[in-house]
Parts: structure tokens; sequence; C-alpha cells
């Protein structure tokens, strides 16, 4: 086309430009890369001119030349690539969610990046807004991660919002620096739960479904990050796991709190600050914009009504315990 060109001086003909689409339909259907292949068209136009400076007119037959196979490339690949994201959204619901055929899911999984013979742990990262599948964020963390650990071995997709890392169970490496580069993306605003390594098909399934609770769980308690690990929760789930048992702890422990003057809740906040400060007044004051003794009244006001002292050591296993499972079960907000 150049050396036409050149000898012509006239613009491609159409039956050539439709021959370069042609070529860029089969070069999309092979798996090239079309940064390569524009970069091997600039370097045949170099070839061509041999060092001298090209006129115009063949700087605009190249110019059309590309433009051409790289419709083409697209109008192959445009299909191409919504089969290929429509395959991928479709294997990580069967992983995530523990559906499909658990042969068939081992042999996709392999397809993805993840060696499906390996326990898998799933780390979850909610944001202060949802994220968009195949958004910028998502391709963030995925160029960063691939920069640190290669592009093999893990797996980052969106699911209902969230941003989801599968890894290899003993790469701790991979969901902790997930979790690093997802809090700095959400700005400190967001918080990753980390399930625990299982094996088999249904292990990224097990492991989601315990990174999903962690987050729950750290909803109602009020838990910060920026990476909770769903290991460290184990004793909430086991609270809860007897919800009627729970229930009459809470309204044997904290109900006669109904009856102090704003209801339970200033009250039993104030058990959650002294709590959570390990029992220290002082701390526990400064948290609840009180002073010492404004504290110390509503402990014993507590104590006075529920008969239980919260300072005593024997005694306040039993409110710290009726606590927890409060804020687990949303009460008094929600009557149980």
């Amino acid at each position: 086309m150049l050396a036409d060109a050149s000898a012509t001086g006239r613009p491609p003909a159409p039956e050539a430009l439709d021959a370069r689409r042609t070529l860029g339909e089969r070069a999309a259907g092979a798996g090239h890369g079309l940064r390569s292949l524009i970069g091997a068209h600039l370097a045949a136009t170099r070839t061509a001119i041999g060092g001298r400076l090209a006129p115009d007119h063949l700087l605009a037959v190249v110019e059309q030349a590309v433009d051409a196979f790289a419709e083409g490339y697209e109008r192959a690949h445009g299909p191409t690539a919504h089969r290929e994201a429509a395959a991928r959204r479709e294997f990580v619901d069967d992983l995530l969610l523990g559906g499909g055929d658990p042969g068939r899911l081992g042999e996709r999984a392999a397809r993805f990046g993840l060696d499906p013979l390996r326990a898998h742990a799933v780390a979850v990262a909610r944001g202060p807004a949802p994220y968009e599948d195949g958004g910028p964020e998502q391709r963030r963390l995925q160029s960063a991660l691939a920069g640190c650990f290669g592009d093999r071995d893990f797996l980052i997709a969106t699911k209902d919002g969230r941003l989801v890392c599968v890894a290899p169970g003993g790469r701790d490496d991979i969901p902790v620096r997930f979790a690093r580069l997802a809090h700095a993306e959400s700005e400190g605003r967001g918080l990753v739960a980390l399930g625990r390594p299982h094996p088999g098909a249904g292990g990224a399934a097990a492991s989601y479904a315990e990174a999903l609770d962690a987050l729950g769980v750290a909803d109602r308690l009020g838990l910060g990050g920026p990476l909770l690990r769903a290991a460290d929760l184990l004793v909430f789930p086991v609270l809860t796991r007897d919800r009627a048992a729970m229930a009459e702890l809470v309204l044997a422990a904290l109900g006669p709190l109904r009856s102090g003057r704003g209801g339970a809740a200033p009250l039993l906040d104030t058990l959650t600050a002294y709590f959570d400060s390990g029992c220290v007044a002082a701390e526990a004051a400064r948290r609840l914009n009180l002073s010492v003794r404004a504290l110390t009244y509503r402990l014993e006001r507590i104590h006075r009504l529920t008969g239980t002292d919260p300072g005593d050591p024997v005694q306040r296993y039993t409110l710290q315990t009726a606590v927890i499972g409060a804020r687990l079960l949303d009460w008094p907000a929600r009557p149980l």
C-alpha cells in the first residue's frame, strides 16, 4: 500500500482497506494484542520510508490503514470481550455462591488464574459507595496486585457492589495487600473482611460467607478496620447460634434498663463504652463526652436497675455478654 501510494500519490483503494479490516479480525481471533500490532504497522512504515521524511499523503495512508485494521480488530474483539466478561461473571457467581458442577468449576478456575486443587480464602472490601464491575477501582487494584504478585494465583472481581479478592489459603500477603489498597482507595472509609481458608470446590464460597458475616458483625459492634479476620470473630457467631437463648439472656440481664430515664439505649451505650474501654472509667467518660462523676452515676444506676454490678469482675461477665448479644441482635431498636 505504501509503495503504491508513493508511486501514484493516490489514497488506498477501498478493497485494500477492507483487506486490513479482515486482517484485524483475524488478529483479534488469534489473540494478538492491539498495542503490539499497531507497533508492527509503524515499524513497517519506518522500514518503507527508509529514513527519509515521509510526505503527508504517505502518513495519511498509514493513518487510514491502521484505522481500518483497528476497526476490524475491535469488530471481532467486541463480541469476544462481551462473552468473556459474561463467562467471568458467571464463574464468580458460582465460585462465591457454591453453585454449578464442582468438576466444571475446577476446570473454569484454572482458566481464570486459580489453582482448583488449593484451599482459598476470600477477602471482601466494602467502600463508601458500591463498586462497579470492571470499574476504575477494580482495575487499579488488579494492576497493583499484579505488579506485586503477578497476574496468577488470585482473582479480583465485584459482587453485589463489593470488591472481592480470592487468594490461595497459604498466601496471606495477598489479602493483606488487597486490604491496604482497598482501604486507601476508599480514602479510609472502607472496610475489608477476610474469611478463613477452606479447601475444595466449595472452599471459596465458605470463605466468602464468613467474610460477609464478619462485615455484618462489624456493623453491629462498630468494629474498625482496615482488615477484619473472620478467624478472630468466631466467638460472635457462637453467641448468636442459639438466638432464643441469647435473647433470653439479653432480656433477663438488660431488660430492667428500659425503666431508666430515656429508656434502655443510653444506659446500654454507657455499658458498651465502659466495656470497650477496658472498664476504665476515665476513658469511657471521654468516649461518651461525660464527666467521670456522671459516668459513675450511670454505672450505679445500672447496678440498681439490674442487680448486677458492672465493676465486679465476676458479675461483669454476664453483663458484658448480654451487651454483646444486644448489639448483635440490635436490641432495643428491635424487640426480642
